[in-house]
C-alpha cells in the first residue's frame, strides 16, 4: 500500500509542478498580488485535478474521451485561455497596481483555477492513462482500497504543490525589478496562448 501512495504522490507532482495554464496563471496572480492570490488559483484548481481523478480512477475518463464531449471541452479551455493570455500581454504593457487580499481580482483567483482544470482537456487523457498504469502497479485490477489510496496520495501531493507553486510565485512577485515584471508576465501571456492553441490542436 505504501508504494502505491508514493507512486500516487509522485505522480502528483509531477502532473501539479508542471508546466501549464494553471501554472502560468498562479504566477501571473502571484505577480500581481502576492501568496494568497497565487494560492487560490491553485487551490480552485484542485476541484478540477479531483474530478479528473476520481472519473481517471473509475475507468470512466476513457469515455470523456469522445470527440463529442472533448471538442467542447477543449474549445472553451482555448477560449478562456486566450482571454487570460491577452489579459497577461496587457500587463507586460501597462504593469497594473498590487492588488490587496479583499479585491475582485483576488477572489476571482480561486474560480480561475477551477475553470482551468475543469476545462483542461490534458487532465482528461492524462487521467485517462494514468487509471490503466494503476493496475501495472498493483500488478491486478485495483481494489477500492488500493484506489482510495492512490487518490489520497495524489491529493496530499497536490495540496502540497498549491503551497510551494503559489510561494515561489509571491517570491518572484517580491523579488523581481519592474522590467522583471513585464518580462514575466509578457511570458505567461504568450505560454498561456501557446497552450490555448494546443487545447484547440488536441481536442
Amino acid at each position: 500500500m505504501l508504494m502505491i501512495v508514493m507512486s500516487a504522490a509522485l505522480f502528483g507532482f509531477i502532473f501539479c509542478l508542471s508546466p501549464g495554464a494553471v501554472l502560468a496563471e498562479t504566477l501571473r496572480r502571484g505577480l500581481q498580488g502576492g501568496f494568497r492570490p497565487a494560492l487560490y488559483v491553485q487551490l480552485g484548481s484542485l476541484i478540477g485535478d479531483a474530478l479528473w481523478a476520481l472519473l481517471g480512477l473509475a475507468g470512466i475518463s476513457i469515455l470523456l474521451m469522445e470527440p463529442a464531449i472533448r471538442t467542447p471541452l477543449a474549445v472553451v479551455c482555448a477560449i478562456y485561455l486566450t482571454w487570460l493570455g491577452f489579459r497577461s500581454m496587457y500587463e507586460a504593457w501597462r504593469l497594473p497596481a498590487p492588488t490587496d487580499e479583499a479585491s475582485p481580482q483576488t477572489a476571482g483567483a480561486f474560480l480561475t483555477g477551477a475553470l482551468i482544470s475543469l476545462t483542461n482537456p490534458k487532465n482528461i487523457v492524462y487521467w485517462g492513462a494514468l487509471g490503466s498504469a494503476l493496475a501495472g502497479i498493483v500488478g491486478d485490477t485495483p481494489g477500492t482500497g488500493q484506489l482510495a489510496a492512490f487518490f489520497g496520495g495524489f491529493m496530499a501531493a497536490s495540496v502540497t504543490s498549491c503551497f510551494i507553486s503559489a510561494g515561489l510565485a509571491a517570491w518572484l512577485g517580491r523579488t523581481v525589478s519592474p522590467r522583471g515584471h513585464r518580462i514575466s508576465h509578457g511570458v505567461c501571456g504568450v505560454a498561456l496562448l501557446v497552450l490555448a492553441l494546443l487545447a484547440l490542436n488536441g481536442r
